[in-house]
């Protein structure tokens, strides 16, 4: 299945989440049951481009697996969500797909242990340019500088709007190192850790205030459970983080946030974007699955109960 446009493009990893739930985290050389086991799609990319489709949009990852059972499993729930694998190269060869264990305790913290496979080995020149004719959004997330910087470039070049989510690992490497991709970004969403780990500021504004300052026009720092600040040349303004129900996963909450913000764009000036796109996060971390991201109609139910109405 391929499209001719696509609300999004995503670029990044496709991983399998291997999904833990325990009453609590065993402590060192000790043992805790497994209440229940499950396993699905991962990786930002991949989490992103399924809450495109469910909130209404189209949507291809490029990113790279191995020819193995992870990596038939993450295809399958990817096609079964209706996201187009076209974009997603296979690595037959000495290839394995990247996986997550994920452990969940009974409050909905997380412990994760990763291994990205072949997810981080897409190289800058198996980067398609032409396909970024077909979108005026690409969302680049926790993917290795090089090939980041070059998807930035090409998505520019189109035309498109480019956010980046840059991820635990990627923003230790620092401001200097990133940007080849924030000289293109026109979003970055970091956690607040992510903040200061890139700009080396404690202070979320003044970090946020570093990265205005390498040209990227608007900066979502996420806050967790204090919601979101969002900081552009013109404006900056907090928006609460909304909780519907009882925190049963938080994994994937980022990336229902980035989901959210793409298509609330489509609809809606920046301040109600957000507040649609906290609406989509809220409701993700009530359910199991990093990419259990609600439906269009359910996000509109959830706004008419809060009697939302866009400015």
């Amino acid at each position: 299945m391929s499209h001719e446009y696509y609300d999004a493009i995503t670029v990044g990893h496709v991983l399998l989440d291997l999904r833990f739930s325990v009453d609590r985290f065993a402590a060192p050389d000790r043992e805790s049951t497994i209440l229940s086991q499950s396993h699905g799609v991962g990786g930002s990319a991949a989490n992103v481009a399924i809450g495109i489709r469910r909130l209404g949009g189209n949507s291809t990852v490029i990113a790279k697996v191995g020819f193995d059972d992870f990596g038939k499993n993450a295809l399958e729930d990817l096609v079964k969500e209706g996201v187009d694998v076209s974009n997603i190269r296979i690595q037959a060869t000495n290839g394995k797909t990247g996986f997550t264990i994920v452990i969940i305790d009974s409050s909905g913290q997380i412990l994760m242990y990763g291994h990205k496979g072949v997810s981080e080995e897409l190289k800058p020149e198996e980067i398609n340019a032409k396909v970024f004719e077909k979108t005026k959004h690409v969302h680049i997330a926790s993917l290795r500088v090089d090939t980041s910087a070059v998807a930035a470039r090409y998505a520019k070049e189109k035309g498109a709007f480019v956010s980046f989510d840059p991820g635990r690992r990627i923003s230790r490497l620092g401001l200097e190192a990133l940007r080849p991709v924030l000289s293109h970004a026109d979003l970055i969403l970091p956690n607040e850790i992510e903040a200061t780990a890139i700009t080396g500021e404690e202070d979320y504004k003044k970090a946020a205030q570093v990265l205005l300052d390498t040209g990227v026009k608007i900066v979502v720092v996420k806050r967790g459970g204090k919601g979101v600040y969002v900081s552009t040349r013109d404006e900056e303004f907090e928006i609460p983080s909304y909780l519907p129900g009882k925190v049963v996963d938080t994994t994937g909450a980022g990336d229902a946030l980035a989901a959210g913000i793409i298509m609330g764009l489509k609809r809606y000036p920046l301040p109600d974007a957000l507040r649609f796109a906290t609406v989509v996060a809220g409701i993700k971390v009530t359910r199991l699955g990093s990419h259990e991201i609600p439906s269009l109609a359910e996000v509109e139910a959830e706004l008419r109960k809060i009697g939302f109405t866009s400015k």
